[in-house]
C-alpha cells in the first residue's frame, strides 16, 4: 500500500512542479466535501479547488514523508520552498484509496520563516 500512495503522490508532485493542472485536479477527490486551505486562500469543494489550481505556477523543490494507516487511508507531509521567496512553506494531505485510486481528500499549506531546518530529520 505504502508503494501504491507513494506512486500517487510522485504523480501529483510531477504534476506540481510541471504546473499541470488536469493530474492535480485529478489527484483530488471530486466532491464538494474536498477541503483545502493554503497560505492565504481556501477552497472548499472540488469547482473551488480546480477554479483557484488554474491561477497557480509550479513550485521549487521539496522534503516528503509518507505514514500509511490501515490499507485504505495515508497522510503525506512535505516541507519546499518557494521560489525567490525566503520562507518554508509546509503542507499536509490525507490521501484515502477511492474506487477511482488515491485521492486527496484534505489538504493543508502554510510557511514560516526560514530560521528553522527545513527539511525532515531522519
Amino acid at each position: 500500500m505504502h508503494a501504491e500512495v507513494s506512486a500517487a503522490f510522485a504523480r501529483y508532485e510531477a504534476a506540481l512542479l510541471a504546473g499541470d493542472h488536469a493530474v492535480l485536479n485529478e489527484s483530488f477527490w471530486a466532491s464538494p466535501a474536498t477541503v483545502r486551505f493554503g497560505i492565504a486562500d481556501h477552497q472548499q469543494g472540488i469547482d473551488e479547488l480546480r477554479a483557484w489550481r488554474a491561477t497557480q505556477g509550479p513550485l521549487d523543490g521539496r522534503d516528503t514523508r509518507i505514514t500509511t494507516f490501515g490499507t485504505d487511508t495515508a497522510v503525506v507531509t512535505t516541507l519546499f520552498r518557494y521560489p525567490g521567496r525566503p520562507v518554508v512553506g509546509r503542507q499536509s494531505q490525507t490521501w484515502v484509496r477511492m474506487p477511482a485510486g488515491w485521492r486527496i481528500v484534505s489538504a493543508h499549506v502554510s510557511e514560516i520563516s526560514t530560521e528553522i531546518d527545513w527539511q525532515f530529520r531522519p
